[in-house]
């Protein structure tokens, strides 16, 4: 339907239009004959007004323009007005010409008609705007007294800082005035964004806070490295001065923010860009299909869970061990993310009768599989837990999934089977191993296995920013392992994006790898958290270093020795050359003998023997003993 008929707007929209068009044609004849219309071509113009109008006004209906809100006309509008108006325009000229030959007819009015109804019909759509701007400010001036507004610095004159600057201008109850605007592009510099300066760059921020009597700093950058971020913080406090940030644009549009100024968060500091995403390739795998997600109430399971039913799944099966979680994860998929086709399974992927149930019910195309026990000094107390959940229940998922020709398998992994000197690594490495044996021998089937390796993400269960924040909260100390400690990190969200766009691109066998830029130092880390929290470190919050824990690396990495990686069609993502099993059949059967021998361990609780098991699987695998920090080698190999 083209508008709604029975909206009494519309009615006086064709009839403001109706007289725009006669007006653009009057003012045409009158500005071709100097205002002196000879009687011929005044009756002209007045036959030519049953023809005109009609016309345009139809072109303009079938065009849509007027299923909008003047009072929101945007650049987009004025295309499709401009759109209208030629055609319309061209339609009425071929009419002349086709009725009567340009005979008796001026070409000049006929152009000037064109210019006039575009300039007439932008300006009533414009001037609707500007009234209904002004109204809406005089209601907010005719309200109760309000305090004066917040005097306010926006860093950032690019498109996220003009955004900001609509909102505020469009939304009274903020009660902020825009002083003016820093940048470091020297080319915005002296230049003005809707009437507010752009000051100067960021670095005289105290210098221009003081000198516009500014009261608060809004950050609006969309693309910051960690370091630029960094610099912008330490400025804000250097001054003494408030400072919130606006979400990037990405995040608003997909629905993760809201147009809400927020304090500065440690993920801001990271300096990671939003991943882009190859999305036809995700509704391929995606869009009416079956997803089976273990460990669906964690955290980096339920980021998959949000993620993916933004692309339509025909149905979610969730699996998870620990029924609140399979219940908050439901819940929140139903209710905020309005999606209803979920089936919910509690239990364990250690269960293989389960797991096969599961698998011949609902015959999914994908399994993400991100169930598993990731506490590093919990598994080096209880290591048959990491055989158990870690292992058996990924073996027999993988088989499962062999078995009903699941097209897709992603195996989630960590930089801690790198090398890894602890049972939790170990374990995630032997999965990494599972899943290579499988492709080569040929017992993948139909299925495309594959796995994601990457580092810490911010934020999760297990992570150390919610201790810090628990610590700083409590008045610290914040407990750091080494002085030297690094780890990779990025946003929860980020992690699972690329895990969903490995998985679409993925052919089989590969071991992914996420681009996790620069180590960050855990005592930096620490020290940043204790400043967000309007802190000084060491002062009001003191750090104290208790020694590494069993099983713990000083540094981590992201390639074994002789493992060779090559670039993928993301620059995100890098892949592992698949490494060539001279005897994949003799391997297997290896294989299979070690994990039945580790299963035997696992069921006597025998802690010396699982280890010394796992490391004839994990050959890479030593034991981290407190206090002996692992030397990590370089990326690439020994």
């Amino acid at each position: 339907m083209l508008c709604d008929l029975r909206n009494r707007h519309l009615h006086l929209m064709l009839a403001a239009e109706a007289v725009c068009f006669a007006a653009a044609l009057s003012l045409s004849y009158l500005l071709r004959f100097d205002f002196n219309l000879p009687a011929p071509y005044a009756a002209q113009m007045l036959g030519m007004y049953k023809y005109a109008l009609p016309l345009k006004l139809g072109v303009f209906l079938a065009l849509g323009l007027y299923r909008g809100m003047w009072r929101y006309t945007s650049l987009f509008d004025m295309r499709r007005l401009l759109e209208a108006v030629a055609l319309s325009s061209a339609l009425l000229v071929a009419f002349v010409a086709f009725r009567y030959g340009f005979t008796g007819f001026s070409r000049a009015v006929l152009a000037m008609d064109c210019l006039l109804t575009l300039a007439f019909t932008t300006g009533l759509r414009l001037g609707i705007r500007v009234l209904y701007a002004h109204g809406a400010e005089g209601v907010a001036r005719s309200a109760l007294p309000k305090p004066p507004a917040r005097r306010v610095l926006v860093i950032g004159a690019g498109g996220l800082g003009e955004r900001l600057l609509r909102e505020i201008a469009a939304t009274p109850e903020l009660n902020c005035h825009v002083v003016g605007f820093l940048d470091d592009d020297p080319q915005k510099a002296g230049r003005a964004l809707h009437g507010r300066l752009v000051l100067g760059p960021v670095a005289d921020l105290a210098r221009l806070a003081s000198a516009h009597g500014a009261q608060e700093v809004l950050i609006a950058v969309a693309h910051a490295s960690a370091g630029q971020m960094r610099r912008i913080i330490d400025l804000c406090k250097a001054c003494g001065l408030p400072h919130r940030i606006l979400p990037p644009t990405s995040q608003l549009l997909s629905g993760k923010a809201v147009l809400t100024l927020r304090p500065v968060d440690y993920q801001d500091l990271l300096g990671r860009t939003e991943a882009a995403l190859d999305e036809a390739g995700l509704a391929g795998i995606l869009t009416g299909q079956v997803v089976l997600v273990t460990g669906c109430g964690g955290s980096i399971g339920s980021e998959l869970c949000r993620q993916v039913v933004r692309f339509g799944p025909a149905r979610l099966v969730l699996v998870d061990a620990s029924e609140y979680n399979l219940y908050a994860i439901a819940r929140e998929l139903a209710d905020e993310r309005g999606f209803g086709g979920i089936t919910r399974v509690l239990g364990s992927v250690a269960d293989a009768e389960l797991m096969e149930r599961v698998f011949a019910e609902h015959a999914p195309s994908l399994v993400l599989h991100a169930a598993a026990y990731k506490h590093v000094p919990m598994l080096e107390e209880c290591p048959w837990a990491a055989v158990t959940n870690n292992i058996q229940g990924t073996r027999a998922l993988m088989r499962a999934a062999a078995r009903h020709n699941t097209a897709r398998f992603v195996l989630v992994s960590t930089d801690k089977a790198v090398r890894p000197s602890s049972v939790m690594g170990a374990s995630k490495r032997v999965t990494e191993r599972l899943m290579a044996s499988m492709t080569a021998t040929g017992e993948a089937g139909q299925t495309r296995f594959m796995a994601v390796r990457f580092g810490n993400v911010v934020g999760s269960s297990g992570s150390v920013v919610p201790l810090f924040r628990r610590q700083i909260e409590r008045g610290g100390p914040v407990t750091v392992t080494h002085p030297d400690m690094t780890r990779y990190f990025m946003s929860i969200a980020e992690a699972c994006q690329l895990i969903l766009q490995a998985a679409a691109m993925g052919r089989g066998g590969e071991i992914f790898l996420l681009e996790m830029g620069q180590p960050v130092r855990i005592v930096d880390l620490a020290r940043d958290l204790i400043r967000l929290s309007g802190k000084t470190p060491d002062q009001d919050v003191d750090i104290a270093f208790i020694g590494l824990r069993p099983g713990e690396k000083l540094h981590e990495e992201l390639l074994c020795a002789g493992e060779n990686v090559r670039p993928t069609a993301h620059d995100k993502i890098m892949a592992l050359a698949n490494a060539p099993q001279p005897d994949a059949e003799a391997e297997a059967r290896e294989l299979d003998a070690l994990l039945a021998e580790l299963d035997a361990a696992a069921r006597a609780q025998d802690a010396a023997a699982i280890r010394a098991l796992l490391a004839r699987l994990a050959p890479e695998y030593r034991r981290e003993e407190p206090g002996t920090p692992h030397a990590a080698a370089p990326s690439g190999g020994d």
